[in-house]
């Protein structure tokens, strides 16, 4: 099955198998592909308001394009200041954006690391979050690998590996198949919260 660069703007499916309630099921995914580059093809010129984003995107500005700019929003790859001027983040922007998540459940994983009870579903977590936002290999192993030692995970215990390297590195397949994240986050976040009760 085909994979796509851009995510569906509404479920965030790359192929062709969109979620059952998804709006855009149906949509031919050039039309998804072009409206993420349309939008980047003008922000790429520099930063404007979205009423002269809409204006010199090429081709009809829609409910597809829309979703397409609330998705690059979301997933900090477009940020928007307080006047209401988009601009589009550079690599090494979007990257530090990244390594640190600010939205629930992902936040409370990345600030008080993880507990015995669910290193499994946190390190898988963390994994597929920095997968999915669009980090490399080497750059999320290293984020993982600093996250397992800076927030005490390392230290608790419960690992049968001998370095933090070697844990991450046994689980790069959650990364080479590119897994969701927010299930095994929201199960993580639930054991850690009671351990901090």
């Amino acid at each position: 099955m085909p994979h796509f660069d851009y995510p569906c703007p509404d479920c965030r499916a790359t192929t062709s198998l969109h979620d059952a309630d998804c709006r855009f099921e149906g949509t031919p995914w050039v039309e998804v592909e072009r409206a993420y580059v349309d939008i980047v093809s003008v922000l790429a010129g520099g930063p404007c308001d979205e009423e002269t984003l809409r204006r010199e995107a090429p081709g009809e500005w829609g409910p597809l394009q829309q979703a397409a700019l609330r998705r690059l929003k979301r997933d900090e790859r477009v940020s928007e200041a307080n006047s209401g001027v988009l601009r589009l983040l550079t690599a090494e922007e979007f990257r530090e954006e990244v390594s640190e998540p600010t939205r629930e459940p992902m936040r409370t994983l990345h600030q008080y690391g993880s507990v015995p009870g669910c290193h499994d579903n946190a390190v898988f977590a963390m994994i597929a979050w920095y997968e999915m936002v669009g980090l490399s290999w080497p750059e999320t192993r290293e984020n993982v690998v600093n996250w397992l030692r800076d927030t005490g995970t390392w230290d608790r215990g419960g690992f049968e590996e001998a370095t933090p390297a070697e844990l991450v590195e046994k689980k790069r397949h959650v990364y080479d198949a590119g897994y969701g994240w927010k299930e095994k986050a929201v199960s993580a976040k639930r054991v850690i919260d009671r351990y901090r009760s």
